[in-house]
């Protein structure tokens, strides 16, 4: 499932780590590679769909397209990147990234910078598509491993295309995930309640 959005590609932006103020470097060579494979969800673990069921796609190496609306990978460093996508047999679907850093301290960084891009999403869909309003809404953060914050996303076109998506980013360690869920609708068709459930799912079942 896409969401009904025509956006810019995101402004590169800086990432910098939160320990001692230090800029995020390169991996040293095969730091990740060492790490454990970080486990991802199944289609039974996404939030459940009231006429179809989830189907899993396989586990790919790289970004996924899926998340460039509001998270990309301008202004990180090329870390491991993997990603699952999901979808019903109607318009809604969902996808989870993985990504393996060097340090902890790293992750930590670089799971803030995907919550600030998609805290900050909305206004960037504004500004680059007049003909689209986005509105953000925060739900909260999770206690789970290194915690995890859940936000919501609707935009509406104005020849009236409505779409609503939820957005997690959570952090294991040296490994930050984030899962998007997404469907036509706006915030009263989405399950926060069990999105809030699959976040707490995916990055339990990380390690």
């Amino acid at each position: 499932m896409s969401l009904h959005i025509r956006t810019t590609a995101c402004t590169a932006i800086t990432v910098a780590a939160l320990a001692a103020g230090t800029v995020l470097m390169a991996p040293a060579a095969g730091a990740a590679s060492k790490a454990a494979v970080p486990k991802f969800l199944s289609a039974s673990q996404l939030p459940p769909h009231p006429t179809s069921s989830w189907t899993a796609g396989p586990v790919t190496e790289g970004f996924p397209e899926a998340l460039g609306g509001c998270v990309s990978t301008e202004g990180v460093l090329d870390y491991d990147y993997r990603h699952r996508e999901f979808r019903t047999d109607l318009d809604t679907g969902a996808v989870q990234l993985t990504v393996v850093t060097d340090t902890a301290a790293h992750a930590k960084a670089l799971a803030k910078h995907y919550d600030d891009l998609i805290r900050t999403c909305a206004d960037r869909i504004e500004e680059s598509s007049p003909d689209v309003e986005a509105e953000g809404r925060d739900y909260g953060t999770l206690p789970v491993e290194e915690g995890a914050r859940v936000r919501g996303l609707h935009t509406e076109t104005s020849w009236g295309a409505t779409d609503i998506a939820l957005l997690s980013v959570g952090r294991d360690g040296r490994t930050v995930t984030v899962v998007k869920w997404g469907q036509m609708g706006d915030f009263a068709n989405a399950p926060v309640a069990a999105f809030k459930t699959t976040t707490r799912t995916a990055v339990n079942k990380l390690y």
